[in-house]
């Protein structure tokens, strides 16, 4: 037997092992641990109709997203229903087109909403924050998940901090929550604006902590905490992170990259967590 039949008959056993049922299964876990695409079937050169459709779906969701507008008068009802004072501003940008096409416009308010806003007048001991909901670029993000991350945090914060009005903005980017929490007198601002939506997520929420906001903050001088949402980071959990991020601005007198995500330590102590 010449050196090419031995190869062939190598190849022929190879291909009677159980090895493809193992890859198989090993690619439909993988799948199954991440919404991420991976390990897509192919027929062909081409990759399967389900997987074209699928996704055709998530980037038709991620476009949607992009363009949505937030429920201004759901937020501002369920708002009022816990009590919270509430005002809703838009920035510089006067539509959502020009909102993309121009995010420098997104950082700034519109002349309106600076009258709109004003720190009150009485003083009290406890330091300011003010709570901002943003549209930023996906408002489904903001309408699925900002309440949900309020209602956690209040309990955490509200024997240790004065809630100024909650603010919710429109065609806003991430900047504009310093120019909100100036104009309040807060000493820190927390911003919860829709992300970027991608293709396995279209709902994902971020906060953006800072403390002493003004005109020419940078996003060095802030913390952030992202994918917030039911398949990522809970409501929950961000609401405890960004508790923690506020008792140590508050102690450091400062957030960004002077304050550090606690990795591996308790957020917070028992008795400071909500029920």
């Amino acid at each position: 037997m010449d050196r090419r039949s031995l190869s062939e008959e190598a190849a022929s056993e190879a291909l009677s092992l159980d090895e493809p049922r193992d890859i198989a299964l090993a690619e439909t876990d993988l799948r199954a641990l991440t919404p991420a695409r991976v390990s897509l079937a192919r027929t062909g050169n081409s990759i399967t109709t389900r997987d074209n459709l699928a996704f055709a779906r998530d980037h038709a969701q991620a476009r949607d997203a992009v363009h949505a507008h937030l429920s201004l008068p759901t937020l501002l009802s369920e708002l009022h229903d816990r009590g919270l004072e509430a005002v809703a501003v838009k920035s510089a940008a006067p539509d959502r087109a020009t909102y993309l096409r121009r995010p420098d416009l997104g950082r700034t308010l519109g002349e309106a909403a600076k009258n709109a806003l004003h720190a009150d007048v009485s003083e009290g001991t406890r330091p300011r924050l003010t709570i901002i909901i943003a549209d930023g670029l996906s408002a489904l993000a903001a309408d699925r998940n900002a309440i949900a991350v309020i209602d956690f945090l209040l309990p955490l914060v509200q024997a240790e901090w004065n809630i100024t009005r909650v603010v919710i903005a429109e065609q806003a980017r991430v900047a504009l929550g310093d120019e909100i929490g100036a104009a309040l007198g807060a000493q820190l601002a927390v911003m919860l604006i829709g992300e970027r939506p991608g293709l396995s997520a279209a709902d994902s929420l971020g906060a953006y902590i800072t403390w002493e906001p003004r005109l020419g903050r940078t996003n060095a001088e802030r913390n952030c905490i992202s994918n917030i949402r039911s398949e990522g980071l809970s409501p929950k959990d961000a609401a405890r992170r960004i508790a923690y991020f506020a008792i140590e601005a508050r102690r450091l007198q400062s957030t960004g990259t002077s304050l550090k995500d606690p990795t591996d330590q308790p957020l917070l102590a028992e008795s400071q967590r909500a029920d």
